[in-house]
């Protein structure tokens, strides 16, 4: 078997990606395309599952034309997570837009299962908090915002599922409507302890359990492909899914506890193996990293909301042409002279969960240049990482050891080098740019029989700053934050939350 191939699917929010992977992790061809993000009102979010479906059929066809006659042996998907849509389970249509994770549609919906004393029985079930950033209460504003969707769904009409679910159903011509545990377990619908969907929760939000998947372990033959819905032979078999996050932990090759990894994308999670379920009292999320054999792996994990877009934005904001443009601003300077930019942009993830919260720039003076602000917004990539981090690590009630980089970030070496001064911890960059996709393909190798080796790190970044500056840095960055979590009235009289 070791000659076989796996082609990795790699959809995210950003970019879809097929890349053909060998068993020792090379990757032999690759192909992507952009995906648009819509936004409609302020604060929502959106994509078309059709034109999501388009992408992947074209990067599969194009790897398929690249490879020839090549030996694949399956399908391997990763995916971006906690974006949901509803189907039609006969036509298998959507009835509505893909509503994505960065969207806050549901906030009122979280806000008054809140206000009626809901929060800590779904995150002692889910171990999430309540947020609109989970899918639960955004499938509820579908089925009550789409005319007659509510009572198809309760006659069992529809369908409703992850983005993985939705590859899935096209790719087997709607034979197989199924997840695996690491999105049921971003959700919050489903009891991480009981392992299965939880009738409760599904009262609570409003859902019918009904036009839920069928949950499966990670590395399952989900299916086989259908006659002419791919590029593919028909019959090739889908051998893995899982969510982009636990796919690019599996794909630096984490297998126990220790190690924590960190990818650099639109938003950041931070993600780290427990030995058991763990419940955090830090603003972590418990969740399922993965499951192999019907044995299902636990982790936590931190989920910041505008990480890398923190650049975009910032470049944008100063006229620069992009990310890259701003990278090289901010190096002309050797700090930020005292600048603190908290990217609240959709509110904050972990571990603070307010979604309320707006952007602030704090610590401007006379000297301030632009340059310091471009230096600021990639300091708050670092900070916010360094956040999460800490509060992981007070979780688990144990140091934690070396962070492990990937994404856009990650091949960034001032944000890197600053990521290790003020964690104080070594931090390794990713060698490959998908770890995601060969996270996917590392787990369809393994449901084969088939070691793959984890990626490897292209550069290693130990602390160069002393603690005592580490330490302030710190308190300034806290100091910022504590600002930019004050509410309006707050704000006004100058107190702080």
């Amino acid at each position: 078997m070791s000659g076989e191939l796996i082609l990795a699917i790699d959809q995210g929010t950003t970019n879809t990606k097929a890349l053909l992977v060998d068993a020792t992790g090379s990757v032999l061809h690759q192909a992507s395309v952009p995906n648009v993000v819509t936004y409609p009102q302020p604060g929502w979010a959106e994509q078309s599952a059709t034109a999501l479906v388009n992408g992947v059929k074209t990067v599969i066809a194009e790897v398929v034309r690249k490879a020839g006659d090549a030996n694949i042996a399956g399908i391997g998907i990763s995916n971006q997570r906690e974006s949901i849509l509803v189907w039609d389970a006969a036509t298998g249509e959507p009835i509505g837009p893909l509503v994505i994770w960065q969207c806050r549609r549901s906030a009122p919906k979280c806000d008054a299962l809140r206000a009626a004393g809901y929060a800590d029985t779904i995150e002692a079930k889910t171990g999430l908090a309540l947020d609109p950033l989970f899918p639960a209460a955004k499938i509820a504003w579908l089925l009550d915002n789409t005319p007659g969707a509510r009572a198809r769904a309760e006659k069992g009409e529809l369908r409703v599922g992850t983005v993985d679910s939705w590859l899935l159903w096209n790719l087997t011509g709607g034979a197989t409507h199924a997840t695996d545990h690491s999105n049921a377990s971003r959700t919050q619908l489903f009891n991480t302890e009981t392992l299965a969907w939880d009738a409760d929760l599904c009262t609570l939000f409003g859902v019918p359990q009904n036009m839920l998947a069928e949950v499966r372990s990670s590395d399952t033959r989900f299916g086989v492909t259908a006659e002419g819905t791919t590029a593919l032979p028909a019959r090739t078999p889908i051998l893995a899914m899982i969510g982009d996050s636990h796919a690019a932990l599996f794909g630096h090759g984490v297998r126990t506890p220790g190690t924590v990894k960190a990818t650099y994308g639109t938003g950041t999670s931070l993600m780290a193996l427990t030995p058991n379920r763990v419940r955090s009292t830090h603003g972590i999320s418990s969740t399922i990293a993965w499951s192999q054999n019907g044995q299902v792996q636990h982790a936590l994990e931190g989920n910041i909301s505008v990480s890398g877009q923190t650049a975009a934005f910032a470049a944008e904001f100063l006229g620069l042409a992009d990310a890259a443009a701003l990278s090289a601003l901010a190096e002309t300077v050797p700090d930020s002279n005292g600048v603190a930019f908290v990217p609240a942009l959709v509110g904050l993830g972990a571990p603070h969960w307010r979604a309320d919260a707006r952007g602030t720039i704090t610590g401007l003076s006379l000297g301030t240049k632009p340059a310091h602000l471009a230096r600021a917004a990639l300091e708050a990539i670092a900070f916010q990482v360094a956040d999460v981090y800490s509060a992981m690590e007070a979780d688990m009630d144990s140091p934690l050891g070396e962070l492990r980089a990937d994404g856009g970030a990650s091949r960034n070496k001032t944000v890197m080098q600053f990521q290790s001064d003020i964690l104080g911890r070594p931090v390794a960059a990713a060698a490959a740019p998908e770890v995601s996709a060969l996270g996917a393909a590392a787990l369809a190798f393994s449901s084969i029989g088939v070691a793959m080796p984890g990626v490897h790190a292209a550069g290693h970044f130990a602390p160069q700053m002393d603690e005592t500056t580490a330490q302030k840095q710190r308190q300034r960055w806290q100091s910022a934050v504590t600002q930019t979590l004050a509410t309006p009235d707050q704000q006004n009289s100058g107190g702080t939350q």
